[in-house]
C-alpha cells in the first residue's frame, strides 16, 4: 500500500521539554507503546533536546545552517543533509546556532532495528521490502505518476518510483 500524506495530514504538539513545537508527520505505536515516529522541528536557538529513554533518534537538517549537539562525552555536528544518529537517553544540546534550522527526525524504539536515512535525488526505484519505506520530499517531486510539494510524505511498502530535483530523505524502517 502506497500512501501520500500532506500538510493537513500531520499534527503539530509542543517539544517535550516545552521549548518549541514538533510537526509529528507519521507515527506508529503497537501496544501502546512507540514503534517510530517521523517528525519535523525547527532549532532557532541553543538550548536542551528534550530525552527520550528507550529511543533512538536520527536527525537531519533540512534548512538553515545547522548548528552542533553537545553533551557530556557527546559532540554531533548537524550539518545539512547529513543524516546523524544518537540515543534519546543522551542529554544533549543544541548549541552554536546561528540562525533557524529546520529538521527531520526519525524515533524508533531502541529494541528494534535502526532505521537507514538516506538523502537521495533524482529519479529513484524504491524496492519492495518487508520493511515500511518512508519519502520525505523537501521540494517538488513525483511518485507512481502522481505530483507531490515540498514537505509531502509518502509510506509505502510496496515498491514504487520516486522521483525530485530537491533532496529526498529515504527511510527505511524495520516491520
Amino acid at each position: 500500500m502506497i500512501r501520500h500524506l500532506a500538510g493537513p495530514d500531520y499534527r503539530v504538539m509542543p517539544w517535550a521539554n516545552g521549548r518549541g513545537t514538533t510537526t509529528e508527520l507519521w507515527r506508529e505505536d503497537r501496544v501502546g507503546r512507540l514503534v517510530w515516529r517521523l517528525s519535523r522541528a525547527s532549532v532557532v536557538e541553543d538550548g536542551p533536546f528534550s530525552l527520550f529513554p528507550g529511543v533512538e533518534r536520527n536527525l537531519t537538517v533540512l534548512t538553515g545552517p545547522g548548528f552542533d549537539l553537545v553533551g557530556d562525552g557527546v559532540l554531533l555536528r548537524a550539518d545539512p543533509f547529513r543524516p546523524i544518529a544518537f540515543g534519546g537517553d543522551m542529554a544533549v544540546r543544541a548549541a552554536g546556532v546561528l540562525a533557524p534550522s529546520d529538521d527531520f527526525n526519525v524515533m524508533t524504539a531502541a529494541e528494534n532495528p535502526k532505521p537507514e536515512v538516506l538523502v537521495l535525488t533524482g529519479l529513484q526505484t524504491i524496492a519492495a521490502t518487508e520493511a515500511r519505506t518512508a519519502v520525505y520530499f523537501t521540494g517538488p517531486g513525483g511518485f507512481a505518476g502522481n505530483a507531490v510539494a515540498g514537505c509531502d510524505l509518502i509510506m509505502t511498502d510496496e515498491p514504487c518510483i520516486v522521483e525530485s530535483v530537491a533532496p529526498m530523505l529515504v527511510v527505511i524502517l524495520a516491520p
